[in-house]
Order: structure tokens, then sequence, then C-alpha cells
């Protein structure tokens, strides 16, 4: 073989060729390196193969696994960061928390709805149809019964401009903010009822507090 032919040949294949020649002609491998040492270059060589098979498996597969997630998460399963504190003590500000998309809703529910181009994080109040009236004091009464709600710890009428008491709308829902008294949402005609197409979906779970 010629010294051009030898400089085509990749290291592999150079090494392949030595230890052929070696295995087949032992007078001469006094001239060549020790067959030991062509061996150990050749398990060398199919590790980094190997090693370089998995790699590319595995970022194949972390590709794949990355695009489901963003795909499930823009589908089924929004995650979004709380901004603002109308949501407290439920949520903080800064908390990460999973959303679930639905077109079914219950009072009582948290809740995420767009509006005006912003995410806005509210609580699930009225139903369409249902009868809404709040009184001077921020108690909420639900079609004439009074609503029992554990999670405001300091009831308000906050910014209400509304006339009350209220029916909800067809196709809506009224939605209002756990911290009733710097809360903007339902009670203020700038915001009103909700549109089901405005929702983005019911609150699941938290991800991760900011406290």
């Amino acid at each position: 073989m010629s010294k051009k032919e030898f400089g085509d040949l990749n290291k592999r294949e150079l090494v392949d060729l030595v230890y052929t020649m070696m295995n087949a002609d032992e007078e001469k491998s006094s001239e060549l390196p020790p067959v030991e040492q062509v061996a150990a270059e050749r398990v060398k060589l199919d590790n980094k193969a190997k090693f370089r098979r998995i790699l590319k498996s595995t970022v194949s597969a972390l590709l794949v696994v990355a695009a489901t997630a963003v795909l499930i998460s823009m589908l089924f399963l929004p995650v979004i960061q709380v901004s603002g504190d109308s949501m407290q003590p439920t949520l903080n500000s800064g908390d990460i928390i999973l959303l679930v998309k639905t077109k079914h809703f219950s009072t009582g529910e948290l809740c995420c709805v767009s509006w005006q181009n912003k995410l806005l994080l509210k609580r699930v109040i009225g139903l369409p149809g249902d009868n809404i009236n709040i009184d001077e004091k921020g108690n909420v009464f639900l079609n004439g019964e009074l609503l029992d709600e554990p999670y405001v710890t300091d009831k308000s009428l906050g910014e209400c401009d509304i006339d009350l008491p209220y029916t909800v709308p067809e196709d809506k829902l009224f939605v209002m903010g756990d911290q009733r008294e710097t809360s903007v949402d339902s009670r203020s005609s700038a915001v009103g009822c909700i549109d089901y197409d405005q929702m983005v979906g019911r609150y699941l779970f938290r991800i991760w507090s900011a406290d």
C-alpha cells in the first residue's frame, strides 16, 4: 500500500489494518506496535464510538421529552407565575402554579383569566344565571344565601361600581380576588364578568412557593 493510500485512511481503518497485518504476518510484527497496544487502541475507539451513540440517543430523547412537555403545557397544563397580591393569603406574588385547561368551573375555584393581554388570578364566585349581592361589610350572598369564604381574611366591598344585586349573564362568570379591598375584579365595570373564552384554566396546585 502506498503512502498516499495510508493517508486516505481514517484512524479506525488504520488501526484495523495494522491489527490485521500483525495477525497475518508474525515475522514482521517486531516492526509494528505490539498486539496488545493495537488491541487497546481498538477498544478505546470502540468505547468512544459507543459513547457518541449513547450521547446522541440521550440528547434526542431529552429533546423529545422537552418538546412533549412544552406541547402539554401549551395545550393542557399551563404553568404561570403569580404577579401581584390580589390572591393573598392563598397565593403570593412570585409563586409558580400549575393550571388545567377546562371549560367547567365551580363556585369557589381558583382560576386564571386573560384580560387586556394580562393574566389575572381570581376566584369563581358566580356562574351564569346566579344572583350576586354584596353588603357594605363585604359579605357575599349567592342566590340569597351567605357565601362561606374561609379563604378571605379581610372582607370589604372594595372597588364596586356595579348595580347590586347583580345577575350573572349567560356564558359568563363572576370572579373576585381574595384580597377584597384591593382586588380589581367583576365588581368593577372596568373588568366586569368574564367570558368563558377568556378563561385560561383552573388552578391545580402550587409548584413552587415564593416564601
